[in-house]
């Protein structure tokens, strides 16, 4: 970052200082003055504006894309800050880029506005309905799309979308204001948009599509069928590290001269792979990077059971053993060999290659990554929503390996980590802050597992019927009790042996 330190004067980012930037940082050269709105972004965290935003961002860096400018939106109360930060510095932002060797910086202005966060989301239906508007774009985190992580099902049950179902015109969720905002397109004859997911599931465009579709059957089955027959969902895989964003991140935009309240982190690696299905147009992403194709899938596994499952492989260690972030656990005696174990022996025989990468060649590519010590990525961060993250990335290959007699004993191994870190306590016996939307259902059920392993498997909307399957339950109660009796790295250490 020697490079581009510029010193102690912090320039306040906005449209007005950005001709004042350091010579160093890239800034938008096209006139956002010009840009008019084309796409609705549903979940302006950090991910979103170092991926989705930044090849935008790049397409008009060359005069294209000027009537597809993001308007940011949330839908919960936590939103409004991030909101008032991004307004107050014009929804610019500083994106930093670490990689190992070298760093660079670049503002990036594809988004122009960002919508008052409300109760009813009155404001963000009414922008959706608009006609300029023709992609509608989520991240909103795996577990937010109202399915039921064993059985796939569309949860009608959940208190949300009961609430949206009897009030369709005052919505709590931003499903339930995407149909609010197709109905009207529809009755004023404005016609569908196209509701793109980005976030790392498997068909993440069919998930979207079985939310949306199911939801709105549960008011108007009319309305449903025409949101199937005339909105498109595709599929995407998006992939790059971006940490979240703290003292170490504004340090190092303050370094460069800037006084940005929201800069971003990201290592030097993107990949975005969408299926070409827009029912309203879209911009030329493929010009910057992106990939359109019709072979979704294969990259979707590749990455969601290599590098998402590889993340839970080494973050739920990491925070049992207290070690605060992700190169640091790579760095470690026992996690880094055994990511490299479990990846390359339980998880790769069980991918496809996709365009002449073998599923070994991506695990050496995804052990770099998480290697990178200028990602100051943590092992809380990564750990978040297990209850999400671990029926979506890691119990996949468990029931494919059990299915087609391949190894999965670090895979459960990992499993028994997780329950031992939901009892909220480190081995040096620090406590875990919450972090999980069900910590404390969670925290309850990993202590009576102590005692009683099948206790945690008996979470049904976690494990589907796995808890009936000998070869999975009874190594996850080996696992857990060497864990208890002997310590993780104990138990890490007995997997590792020859």
């Amino acid at each position: 970052m020697e490079d581009l330190v510029r010193g102690t004067d912090l320039m306040k980012l906005n449209d007005a200082t950005l001709k004042e930037l350091p010579k160093a940082v890239l800034r938008p050269n096209y006139d956002r003055a010009r840009l008019t709105p084309g796409i609705v972004h549903i979940g302006v965290g950090n991910f979103h504006r170092a991926h989705q935003a930044w090849y935008l961002h790049r397409l008009m860096q060359q005069g294209e894309a000027l009537d597809w400018a993001i308007i940011g939106a949330g839908v919960r109360t936590y939103d409004a800050a991030m909101r008032d930060k991004l307004l107050a510095q014009d929804c610019l932002t500083t994106l930093i880029e670490l990689d190992p060797s070298s760093s660079t910086a670049e503002v990036v202005g594809s988004m122009i506005d960002y919508l008052p966060i409300e109760e009813n989301n009155t404001a963000l239906i009414e922008q959706m309905a608009r006609p300029d508007i023709r992609i509608v774009a989520m991240t909103v985190t795996e577990g937010g799309y109202f399915i039921d992580p064993a059985t796939k099902e569309f949860d009608a049950a959940h208190p949300d979308i009961v609430h949206d179902s009897r009030n369709p015109k005052t919505p709590r969720t931003a499903f339930g204001a995407i149909v609010a905002a197709l109905r009207l397109r529809r009755d004023t004859g404005i016609g569908p948009f196209t509701c793109l997911c980005c976030d790392n599931l498997l068909g993440n465009g069919d998930v979207l599509r079985k939310t949306l579709v199911s939801l709105a059957r549960l008011s108007n089955s009319e309305l449903a069928d025409w949101i199937d027959a005339t909105c498109t969902f595709p599929n995407s895989m998006v992939d790059s590290i971006v940490p979240a964003t703290g003292p170490d991140e504004l340090a190092l935009a303050h370094q460069l001269g800037i006084d940005d309240q929201v800069p971003v982190t990201h290592e030097s690696f993107r990949q975005w792979v969408i299926e070409d299905d827009f029912c309203a147009g879209r911009p030329d992403w493929d010009k910057v990077g992106a990939t359109f194709t019709d072979d979704v899938h294969g990259y979707e596994a590749l990455k969601i059971r290599i590098l998402n499952g590889g993340h839970q492989v080494v973050s739920v260690p990491g925070e049992v053993l207290s070690i605060k972030t992700i190169a640091d656990c790579m760095k470690h005696d026992l996690i880094g060999p055994l990511f490299t174990k479990v990846a390359q022996e339980e998880i790769a025989p069980l991918v496809k290659p996709v365009l002449g990468m073998t599923s070994k060649d991506y695990v050496a590519l995804i052990h770099k990554r998480l290697s990178n010590p200028k990602i100051i990525d943590t092992t809380r961060r990564v750990a978040f929503d297990g209850s999400s993250r671990h029926p979506g990335f890691i119990i996949p290959s468990i029931r494919e390996g059990l299915a087609k007699g391949t190894p999965i004993d670090g895979l459960v191994l990992v499993e028994a980590a997780w329950a031992r870190m939901c009892e909220g306590t480190r081995e040096d016996g620090s406590k875990i802050d919450p972090n999980d939307p069900f910590w404390e259902d969670l925290t309850a059920t990993a202590r009576q597992a102590r005692e009683n392993p099948t206790a945690w498997l008996e979470m049904r909307q976690i494990y589907g019927d796995l808890a009936d399957e000998p070869g999975f339950a009874d190594r996850f109660a080996k696992w857990l009790g060497v864990i208890w009796d002997e310590g993780l790295e104990a138990a890490i250490a007995t997997y590792l042996k020859p």
